[in-house]
């Protein structure tokens, strides 16, 4: 039993959903999103038993390409961050209703395959399609199923899609270099690749722009706002909780252990990126009217502080961006959800437009205000472990960075609150709504479940994926 069997579950599942026609393909795509869910933990499990579920066969003779999945804590943690947050996503939209909606669930399937493809790949060529393929369903549910006007969502996504397939270009041409050096993508024969400082930094740069683009960090961020509006609530749950947490897992498995020398040598810089994230992210969230802009703009702000803590280059920055990055899909996805309930209630999303939910729906209000305080990092959620963590990574560096990186809880305290009184508070609203389903509540349990459980016991993820890190670090830290 290897991990190659989750990629199976969830490609045959995009296949079953679409034959399986319009009326079924909902519950059809949530028996797959839980089964490939239930296979993760179960190959969990042997993993931690110490078997070798990873996977490795030829696949392409020449050149020397093999299809190689590797499983070690770190994949796994993003694997289960994948696969669990998937069916969750799907059971979401059952309130909503979908022309088409056999492709459109087989292809949140099919993106959900990419994803986990992306997460496991240990060799470049298979992990760069993996990469671009996870591009195309989330073009398509934005395209077809997304909000506002027609013409401005095709730019929006159109924009998108060429931007992050031009940055990924220089990801595949720092592939091919280094092919002609090593002979082979794998990742293992990759990191014993002896090359120059010079060398290292174009590679760095390459990646990075594949990264910093799908991240996304200033100044690559600007097709970020735009899409998570116009895109459908699926498919704003997938960018934010998922595909943007595969530029950060890359920064750690890819780009800082190949190129060490120039990650060392341009760190300040880096981490200075993504503090300017932050602090940007957070300005600009501040005067947002639209409830999902401003969720977009503060989802920035929190993947700079992620991004800041990878470039630390330290055993607690590796682990606290990796804390967050789980903690991140989880609340992020609980937070668009919220946005998505009031919008099915008042067909709005200006925040104007609320207020006076909280005597209409006390149970929801509660619940989104856990959201909101999480999102903050209050202590006893999962975001306060990981933010914490990075926190302490950065004053590791230099205290400044620490400082200016905590700005995200004081504005992001300041504006989600600010937020909260708007939507939740005030004069009861003339519009009624109804409150939560069982459905919806459902949905939001599990999710504030999860916050609060790793928010007081984050050791199982912990003790998972140190000793990967380590390794990494290892890695980073080799004689060149």
């Amino acid at each position: 039993m290897n991990v190659s069997l989750i990629l199976i579950i969830l490609l045959v599942g995009a296949f079953a959903t679409y034959l399986a026609g319009d009326k079924l393909a909902s519950k059809v795509a949530l028996f797959f999103g839980l089964a490939a869910a239930g296979a993760s933990i179960v190959l969990l499990n042997h993993y931690n038993s110490g078997e070798n579920i990873s996977f490795i066969n030829q696949w392409i003779t020449q050149p020397n390409i093999s299809f190689a999945l590797k499983a070690d804590g770190l994949s796994m943690a993003m694997l289960l961050l994948t696969t669990v947050l998937t069916p969750i996503i799907i059971f979401s939209s059952f309130g909503n209703e979908y022309k088409n909606s056999k492709s459109f669930y087989a292809l949140i399937l099919f993106m959900s395959f990419a994803m986990a493809g992306t997460f496991l790949a240990s060799d470049g060529l298979l992990y760069y399609i993996f990469w671009e393929l996870s591009l195309i369903p989330i073009y398509f549910i934005a395209l077809i199923w997304g909000n506002g006007d027609t013409e401005d969502r095709k730019k929006a996504v159109v924009k998108f899609f060429i931007y992050t397939l031009a940055g990924s270009l220089f990801m595949l041409v720092a592939f091919v270099y280094m092919y002609q050096k090593a002979g082979s993508l794998l990742l293992e024969d990759l990191y014993k690749l002896n090359l120059t400082a010079n060398e290292q930094l174009w590679i760095f740069l390459a990646f990075f722009l594949a990264y910093a683009i799908k991240i996304p960090l200033i100044p690559f961020h600007t097709w970020q706002a735009s899409v998570y509006q116009k895109a459908p609530t699926v498919g704003t749950m997938l960018l934010s909780g998922i595909m943007l947490k595969m530029g950060l897992y890359s920064v750690i498995r890819w780009q800082l252990p190949l190129a060490p020398l120039a990650a060392k040598e341009y760190m300040y810089i880096f981490i200075g990126l993504g503090i300017a994230g932050v602090i940007y992210g957070s300005i600009v969230a501040l005067k947002q009217k639209d409830l999902k802009k401003l969720l977009a703009y503060s989802s920035l702000a929190h993947v700079g502080l992620i991004a800041a803590g990878t470039y630390t280059l330290t055993l607690d920055g590796l682990r606290g961006a990796v804390l967050q990055m789980i903690a991140h899909g989880f609340v992020v996805v609980g937070l668009f959800y919220a946005a998505e309930i009031i919008f099915r209630r008042y067909e709005t999303r200006a925040i104007v437009e609320m207020g006076g939910i909280r005597t209409q729906s006390p149970k929801f209000t509660s619940m989104f205000l856990i959201l909101v305080l999480a999102s903050v990092a209050l202590p006893t959620t999962f975001n306060f472990i990981g933010e914490f963590t990075v926190l302490y990574s950065l004053s590791q560096i230099n205290i400044w960075f620490a400082i200016l990186g905590g700005t995200t809880i004081i504005l992001g305290a300041y504006y989600m609150l600010k937020m909260f009184q708007h939507a939740m508070l005030g004069e009861t609203n003339s519009k009624v709504f109804a409150d939560v389903t069982i459905n919806e509540g459902i949905t939001l349990v599990i999710i504030i479940g999860v916050l609060f459980f790793f928010g007081m016991y984050p050791k199982p993820i912990t003790d998972l994926i140190t000793p990967s890190l380590e390794e990494i670090l290892t890695q980073i830290n080799r004689i060149n």
